[in-house]
């Protein structure tokens, strides 16, 4: 079942998505989130640190499982999801390093971390799951076409994934990885509340489809109208086909 907000802009976008997202964690003694990385969600990270410093919101027992990571990277790389989270979000705030959970890419043995952050998983009950969603339809890593059953795994990055995502590797001279290790479709599903966030016209289409589309794994969104509580802030851009 879909809550969706319209915002004017960005900004205000940030601030909605803040506000459920702040209900969550005040409302609870132990809260766990699942989060996620790129531009969406940048500025509810913004507004997380600002009220933890202004207002001293405490994260000393918030627990976090961020949704994928690219494969092939030192931990430490600027590039990694790891990186952006603790740039973006952990290094403002108190929450415990041992509390941050991020599929560790770089691992010997890539199987066994997608089961053992899989596991990691079954111990807890994420109580709020932030989301993005590409234009084409994926959440996560999981592209169109992934089993709606699938659990933590790896993937194959689409070329035009891998082409958006240019841009942060080119100025490094390097290629952008070929793979990642994502949490699955039914894993996402488990949350108990789920908050997506989408701004601009280029994810209009996939936001349409997600919401008013069939169900289909051709836009892996679309099991979200499967799920019983799931809030959508977006701004006029996303919202323009709705």
């Amino acid at each position: 079942m879909f809550k969706i907000i319209v915002t004017e802009n960005y900004d205000e976008l940030s601030e909605k998505a803040f506000e459920v997202m702040k209900e969550v964690i005040t409302s609870k003694s132990n809260p766990v989130l699942g989060l996620a990385t790129g531009s969406s969600p940048i500025g509810l990270y913004q507004n997380m640190i600002k009220d933890h410093q202004e207002n001293g919101t405490s994260y000393k027992n918030v627990v976090t499982f961020n949704l994928d990571e690219y494969i092939g990277l030192k931990r430490d790389h600027s590039q990694t999801y790891w990186t952006f989270m603790h740039e973006n979000l952990f290094n403002g705030l108190d929450i415990p390093e041992e509390n941050v959970h991020v599929p560790v890419g770089d691992s010997a043995d890539i199987q066994a971390e997608c089961e053992k952050y899989e596991e990691a998983m079954k111990n807890f009950e994420v109580d709020i799951q932030l989301l993005g969603i590409g234009a084409n339809g994926h959440i996560g890593f999981n592209e169109p076409g992934t089993s709606f059953d699938t659990l933590t795994h790896t993937v194959v990055l689409k070329e035009k994934t891998r082409q958006d995502n240019a841009r942060f590797f080119d100025p490094l001279g390097e290629e952008v990885p070929t793979e990642a290790i994502t949490m699955g479709i039914a894993t996402i599903m488990k949350a108990k509340k789920i908050l997506l966030v989408a701004n601009g016209k280029n994810k209009a289409d996939a936001v349409y489809a997600m919401i008013k589309g069939p169900v289909t794994e051709d836009c892996p969104a679309s099991v979200l109208q499967n799920h019983p509580d799931v809030t959508v802030i977006v701004d006029r851009g996303a919202a323009s086909k709705l």
